[in-house]
């Protein structure tokens, strides 16, 4: 079922964020804005909700998702970061930064398009 939910950019209700995290919880997916353009977001550890994305964007399947991630904790969860890297991220951070790094065996071969 689709929903549409406005969320205030500069004072984001709290109920709302909740009602995505639960449609992405339960393995569906949820369009929002980036700093430069609209994301579709899934669990990342979920494959199925992950091809949703693919689907939905008539993405092919060996062009790699971003996994979009909030404080050090998470990107553990996902990544195998070098330490010699970490002073870096936390000078940087927070903020919109991508970084490449390897996937943790947790996140599916699709998120990455089948590279590690």
């Amino acid at each position: 079922m689709t929903q549409i939910l406005a969320v205030n950019a500069l004072k984001p209700e709290a109920e709302i964020i909740k009602k995505a995290a639960e449609a992405i919880k339960a393995g569906g997916t949820v369009i929002f804005p980036t700093e430069t353009v609209y994301g579709i977001g899934a669990n990342t550890f979920d494959k199925n909700a992950v091809m949703k994305i693919f689907k939905a964007k008539n993405r092919p399947p060996d062009n790699p998702l971003i996994v979009h991630i909030c404080n050090f904790a998470q990107l553990n969860e996902v990544a195998e970061v070098p330490e010699h890297i970490v002073p870096v991220l936390r000078k940087i951070w927070p903020g919109p930064i991508t970084f490449v790094f390897k996937k943790k065996e947790l996140v599916p071969l699709e998120v990455t398009g089948g590279a590690s």
